[in-house]
């Protein structure tokens, strides 16, 4: 396609701005310069600046361009999230662990309670009456159980 007077000089303006930059020597720009105003297409005017880096490019490509950033962030937001969600999990393992911890320790409590009541209850019972007979056959009350329950 042919390249119009606006892309001509646009090209020129890209290879004045390299020339700034000091990537092109003043009589390399010279050659250049006049190249692209003799030029007729866009493949011509391409071949000029196709060494030079483009205007979205950086002016020193590295590990800090903006995919990069991208993908730190995201790596980074990721992370958070992991870490989160672990600690919640963890967080919910250890409640779980102190609820049945705790139901055990009241069921056994509870159990305690209940064999320490059902003796006194036995013991109660075997004792039978509080009167018992004499060798005479009168009724005379019996002596207490000392000692504990």
């Amino acid at each position: 396609m042919r390249a119009s007077d606006a892309d001509r000089d646009a090209v020129t303006d890209r290879l004045r701005e390299a020339a700034g930059e000091g990537r092109l020597e003043p009589e390399e720009l010279e050659e250049r310069v006049h190249a692209a105003l003799r030029a007729r297409t866009y493949g011509e005017l391409g071949r000029l600046v196709a060494d030079l880096p483009s205007d979205r490019e950086t002016a020193w490509p590295g590990p800090r361009s903006r995919g990069a950033l991208t993908r730190f962030a995201l790596l980074g937001a990721g992370l958070v999230a992991a870490i989160t969600v672990a600690v919640v999990v963890i967080a919910m393992i250890v409640l779980l662990v102190l609820a049945v911890a705790t139901l055990a320790v009241i069921s056994w409590i509870a159990f305690v309670l209940f064999l320490l009541a059902f003796r006194r209850s036995r013991r109660r019972g075997a004792l039978g009456s509080a009167w018992r007979r004499d060798v005479t056959g009168r009724h005379v009350r019996r002596a207490r159980a000392t000692g504990f329950l």
